[in-house]
């Protein structure tokens, strides 16, 4: 079905990379601390319907997440996303796309979502 909507790519996940899935008012949060920190982002998606943020990172690094208020996807899962040519205010579309392998380091995702600025906002969304 996705491969009749226009624009749409539906991705395998867990084949070299896993996604972190959180709120998009946690992840674009997070998504700030990482850029104003200097760390390596790797793709990031904005699924703004369902307002949510999906990081791409390596496989079997964020099996055991339990404390934060996310979810890892991962083999036997798939990942609906925009071609760069559907970017919208409606759709949402790509926060970080590198031109290369990049992969955002999981311990660096985890320390973002325990940042005290991302913990009120958690708070406050809760």
């Amino acid at each position: 079905m996705v491969n009749d909507a226009p624009g749409l790519r539906l991705l395998k996940v867990g084949d070299g990379w896993d996604v972190v899935r959180t709120s998009a008012e946690i992840g674009l949060l997070a998504l700030a601390f990482l850029r104003c920190t200097g760390t390596s982002v790797g793709p990031v998606l904005y699924d703004r319907p369902n307002g949510r943020l999906y990081y791409a990172v390596p496989t079997g690094s964020a099996a055991s997440w339990d404390d934060l208020p996310v979810r890892h996807l991962s083999t036997n899962s798939w990942l609906v996303a925009p071609g760069l040519e559907l970017l919208d205010d409606w759709f949402g579309g790509w926060c970080e796309l590198p031109d290369d392998e990049t992969l955002t380091d999981t311990e660096a995702l985890r320390a973002a979502l325990r940042h005290p600025y991302v913990a009120t906002a958690l708070e406050t969304v809760r």
